[in-house]
Formats: C-alpha cells, structure tokens, sequence
C-alpha cells in the first residue's frame, strides 16, 4: 500500500515521500493561481478551482485566498459558497454537501499528528475524514477537527472549535463547540 493510499484511508503515513510532497506542490500552484487571478475573471477561477478539486461543477463559488494541501480529496456538493481565507487540510476526505455556506477565516483540519516529540520527529502523520452535510453555514472563525460530522441543515456559530459531532438540524456554539439550541428546518 502507497503513503498515500495509507493517508487517504486515514492510517499513520510519511507526509514526505516524493509522490505527496508533488501532489502538495500541483495543490499549492493551483491555490495560487486562483489567489493571483483577478476576481473579475471569474471563469478562469471556476477553471483553476475545477482542476484543483477534480469535478466540473459550476455552482461552487469561493472567495480568494483559499488554501489546501492536495484538492482532490475535497468533494463540493452543489452551490457551495466559501468566504475568504479559508483553509482545508484535507489529507483525508473532506465532504461538503450542498448549499453550504462557510464564513470567513474557518479551518478545516482532517491531519493530525502524534502527540509525542519522538512520533512527531519522524514525520509520521494521520488524517480523519470530515463531512459537512447539506444545508449548513458555519459560522467565521470557525475550526473543525478530524474525523467530524456535521449534520444537515446545522449552524456553527462564529468563533467555535468544532471538536464533536454535531446532529442534524443544530445550533451549536463555543469552544468546544456545544449544541445550544435544535432548528426547526422545516419552517
């Protein structure tokens, strides 16, 4: 089994072998270019960001900058809208349903690491998949950690650490993030 295969299924890889330091740095020139185009050129952006994610969807919107490590591991439902400054690590699958909206400044982290020095010098990671399932806005600010849920139709409010999941239909607030209120989605 490849390094990356390892990572994507979510076991403990070598970040630094060749094949997924040059799947970083496709990623990062893509990231990039889309940064660099003017924003007016919008169809040259939708072109860079379909290269990156690997889909020809033309409802997904996202605001420059945007950074991730690899791309194809993020799969966009429709009419996903991403405000400035976001940033995906997705060395995992990262799942966004449709109409999402995220804020600004939020996190998206599937990549952790050992907890011990000894682990952590070897350059040994790990990754846990994340989903954000349809219908939900997170909040800006907002950090959302390995291996979390978030279910449909579920608000995140400004500023909280995602570090559970959340249940569908969710107002969930803080750090951690707690749920602080259902939301009658039906309305």
């Amino acid at each position: 089994m490849t390094e990356k295969e390892k990572m994507i299924l979510g076991l403990t890889y070598d970040a630094g072998v060749d094949e997924l330091l040059q799947d970083r740095d496709t990623a990062k020139d893509l990231c990039f270019r889309f940064n660099h185009t003017q924003p007016s050129k919008r169809k040259e952006q939708l072109q860079t960001l379909q290269e990156l994610f690997h889909t020809n969807s033309t409802t997904l919107s996202i605001e420059a900058p945007f950074y991730c490590d690899y791309g194809y591991n993020i799969h966009l439902g429709e009419s996903v809208f991403i405000n400035h400054h976001c940033t995906i690590l997705d060395c995992c699958p990262v799942t966004i349903g449709d109409h999402v909206f995220i804020g600004p400044n939020v996190g998206i982290y599937t990549a952790f690491h050992p907890v011990t020095a000894k682990e952590r010098n070897a350059g040994v990671e790990q990754a846990s998949p994340i989903t954000i399932e349809d219908d939900c806005w997170i909040g800006g600010n907002v950090a959302i950690l390995p291996g979390i849920t978030i279910g449909k139709g579920s608000v995140i409010g400004t500023g909280s650490i995602v570090t559970k999941n959340i249940p569908p239909n969710s107002l969930a607030v803080g750090n951690p993030c707690k749920v602080i209120k259902q939301i009658n989605n039906e309305e």
